[in-house]
């Protein structure tokens, strides 16, 4: 190796992982950062390692968010991407996701497969990338490939994309993951997003904090709109003035390892009469965790965090949803439509709050 260059090397320890399934399709590859910290080379090294895998397809850089798996060996095996072939199959189903970053998705792409294969589906998984022309490629593509019917979960956009609108009024066999369409007659499955924030809300209320803050995403979709609702729910029932000068939302394209913690952490010091926060995903409560960690440095003022979803920081209390039900719903609501029923509806799954 010792004549190897060494983003040569690195190109290769990262090719390794993605080989052996540590890193799959949609996962965060080390950052130029991480990778001169761990193999002690220089920023130079670090983006030729990064642009050379991206020369070959084998990652995604995209500018603000980071380096993602695009492709691995399972992928390159099949001109369909991960798409799992079966002898005895009814057909193909589509699922649509708008990345493979957090654990959910991740989830929901094991479980689904898994409900699908029980019921002799083969599987045709496209990714996003939170692009809605990409959804909309996917859309066509797996109807092409002949997919009987599609799962889908929305991009995070303002409004929803014109492919989805049309499957929907087209009553193609479709079920929507986490989001709905409002004022349009179709299948989803979500978890209980209102419920389960006010539940959490309601706790933070009952331990005596006054002054909660809440940390999001643009109220853009169903699933931000309902946890917001289940905030202000928890507020009106005990009879409680929200503030909404204590709510950050922050514009989805603007969310980075880099900028967001920086941006929390100005949010935290204008606002000094925070106690505790509500936070709407994993990814923004662990910014939050880090932009607080910078702070107790100069600070011994604690606030206490509450995530929609587990962090994997045990000190912060969560909403935990269950994926594998929802999953189940998903594979029921979708052979209901292939088999010629028609009865659109939504399905909530219930959600725990779970003490850090």
């Amino acid at each position: 190796m010792d004549n190897v260059p060494l983003y040569q090397q690195i190109k290769e320890y990262i090719k390794k992982q993605i080989q052996t399934g540590e890193l799959r399709i949609g996962d965060l590859v080390l950052s130029e950062r991480e990778i001169m910290e761990k193999f002690y080379v220089s920023q130079i090294t670090a983006k030729n390692a990064l642009n050379g895998l991206a020369e070959e397809g084998v990652v995604e850089r995209i500018r603000g968010k980071g380096t993602f798996v695009l492709d691995c060996d399972l992928a390159k095996k099949s001109a369909v991407p991960m798409y799992c072939m079966k002898k005895e199959s009814n057909g193909l189903i589509g699922l649509v996701l708008p990345n493979m970053k957090t654990r959910i998705e991740q989830e929901f792409v094991d479980y689904i497969e898994l409900y699908a294969s029980r019921c002799k589906f083969n599987v045709i998984i496209k990714i996003t990338r939170e692009s809605q022309s990409e959804e909309s490629n996917a859309i066509d593509m797996l109807r092409a490939w002949g997919a009987r019917g599609l799962i889908i979960f929305p991009t995070e956009k303002e409004a929803y994309n014109e492919s989805i609108l049309r499957l929907a009024l087209d009553k193609f066999p479709l079920v929507l993951i986490d989001r709905y369409l409002e004022n349009i007659r179709t299948y989803s499955v979500s978890s209980e997003n209102e419920q389960g924030t006010f539940d959490a809300v309601s706790y933070l209320l009952d331990q005596g904090h006054r002054r909660i803050g809440l940390i999001s995403t643009l109220l853009t979709n169903t699933a931000t709109n309902e946890r917001a609702h289940g905030f202000e729910r928890a507020f009106l029932n005990k009879k409680l003035v929200i503030d909404k000068n204590l709510w950050l939302l922050i514009n989805f394209h603007c969310i980075s390892m880099e900028e967001t913690p920086q941006l929390i952490q100005q949010f935290l010091v204008a606002h000094p009469e925070i106690t505790a926060l509500f936070i709407m995903n994993a990814e923004l409560a662990r910014y939050t965790n880090k932009a607080m960690e910078i702070m107790k440095q100069d600070s011994s003022r604690k606030v206490e965090l509450v995530s929609f979803d587990p962090t994997g920081i045990k000190e912060i209390s969560y909403i935990e949803q269950n994926i594998k039900a929802c999953s189940k719903y998903t594979l029921e609501l979708l052979q209901e439509q292939l088999k010629g029923d028609y009865n659109p509806r939504r399905v909530f799954v219930p959600v725990v709050y779970v003490k850090g």
